[in-house]
């Protein structure tokens, strides 16, 4: 082992003091911070649709609620790598809620104009463009690498359990309270996760280049970074599609129940639930076991599985068929979402960490409306069901591809290098994508 490796080894043991309890304030916060989001995002959803029952009152809220987080999060990202991700995370909090507290005085008041509505959304989504990269950059400051992976399920399975608590908590305070008294429960955790965040000690991240460098150099460092990154790109391309084409099972499974399986109601709770219950335990196992499994096995495992399940969907002749491969989708979506994200944890430098993220929310929020332009209409012309088997058969072809290709191949030459093995003495990242390349490159020996 060369000296640069057992550096390596030696800092990959060595643990951030007092983690332990510095993840668990700040997951715990981040899980009351989460809850009162929801809180809001369903009741304001169910407000507008049924105040105003018109579908593109519907659409602006989407579009208001999510664009913004979209193109805001390409500078979230930099500002991430630039600030301390503490007071990023803390300035964002502090806006949503703001923001939240205002919308609710006013209607408070007796001003619930659409327009007001509107803003305070586009506000709230910028703030999560602010957000979701700070927070995704700075579990790994405060996790030791060894351990990021089943900190990173165990928060996928506190984000299951939220969207199973979520909706039938904001139903009950919909039917019973005014939303504006809803939005101030919002106010009220956002406070309690800012509290809890206040009480860790963060530092600013050390950037390996002492010369400045101004906010549009960074942005411009991190696109090239993913570009020339020959693990990274692979892995966003991967990500794109598989987004692209998740778009049929995670949108158009309420049509395909409505006009195959009938319209009660609670049919479509008991959808939600599935997919719910299905997230908590995936994100749970993966926290349990998912370290005894290579994060490339994992990741390309749970699409294989994904794409054969969405087949099945399509090919469910009962609903309960039907709803057991949606809660199997739930279990395997984070065995793909949480050895993605903890890979790029480990892989990309600290100091890039806010502008990858930035990009990689841009993807995810950018690949699932597209995938609806093309699905949506397709689910017009032809049956829902052909629409989940055409989906999960796209979603094997691109996985096949993705491995196959040249740059597939490279991609897992230096993932196998620079990824499960980090935390025992593994190249750093550069180092990494060299030997990638020279091994995939290097003619196979007779």
């Amino acid at each position: 082992m060369t000296d640069a490796h057992q550096e390596l080894e030696s800092a990959a043991e060595v643990e951030p003091a007092h983690w332990r309890r510095n993840i668990t304030l700040f997951l715990s916060g981040q899980t009351v911070s989460l809850l009162g989001s929801m809180l809001v995002q369903y009741a304001v959803l169910w407000y507008l649709t049924l105040t105003y029952k018109d579908g593109i009152v519907v659409a602006l809220t989407v579009i208001f609620g999510f664009v913004p987080q979209a193109i805001v999060s390409i500078f979230g990202g930099v500002w991430a790598d630039r600030m301390n991700r503490k007071a990023l995370i803390i300035a964002a909090d502090s806006s949503i809620a703001a923001a939240t507290l205002t919308l609710a005085l006013l209607m408070a008041s007796g001003n619930d104009a659409l327009w007001l509505i509107y803003a305070a959304l586009a506000v709230r989504s910028v703030g999560a463009g602010i957000q979701t990269p700070a927070v995704a950059a700075l579990v790994p400051q405060l996790v030791p690498v060894s351990k990021l992976l089943r900190v990173n399920g165990i928060n996928g399975s506190i984000q299951g359990a939220m969207m199973l608590v979520a909706p039938p908590v904001a139903a009950l305070l919909y039917a019973t309270v005014e939303l504006e008294h809803i939005l101030m429960i919002d106010v009220a955790t956002a406070i309690v996760g800012i509290a809890f965040l206040l009480a860790i000690p963060v530092a600013r991240i050390v950037r390996s280049s002492e010369e400045p460098t101004g906010y549009f150099e960074d942005l411009k460092d991190g696109m090239r970074y993913i570009r020339d990154h020959t693990f990274v790109r692979w892995l966003f391309l991967l990500f794109a599609v598989v987004m692209l084409f998740a778009s049929a099972p995670s949108f158009l499974s309420p049509l395909m129940i409505a006009r195959s399986f009938g319209e009660e109601v609670w049919k479509l709770t008991a959808l939600e639930v599935s997919f719910a219950v299905g997230m908590m335990l995936g994100g749970g196992l993966i926290a349990a076991v998912g370290q005894k499994f290579s994060r490339m096995s994992l990741i390309l495992g749970s699409l294989g599985i994904m794409a054969v399940l969405t087949v099945g969907m399509g090919l469910s002749p009962t609903l309960w068929v039907f709803l057991t491969m949606m809660f199997l989708v739930g279990v395997f979506i984070p065995a793909f979402n949480t050895p993605s994200m903890t890979v790029v944890q480990e892989v990309v430098e600290p100091e890039r960490h806010g502008r990858v993220f930035g990009f990689w929310g841009i993807v995810g929020a950018v690949a699932m409306p597209a995938g609806m332009v093309i699905f949506g209409p397709a689910a017009q012309v032809i049956t829902v069901e052909a629409v989940m088997v055409i989906a999960g058969l796209l979603m094997i072809a691109a996985l096949v591809v993705a491995i196959t290709v040249p740059a597939g191949r490279r991609a897992l030459a230096q993932a196998r290098i620079s990824t499960d093995p980090l935390a025992h003495g593994a190249p750093a990242p550069g180092e990494a994508a060299d030997a990638a390349e020279e091994s995939a490159e290097a003619p196979e020996k007779p």
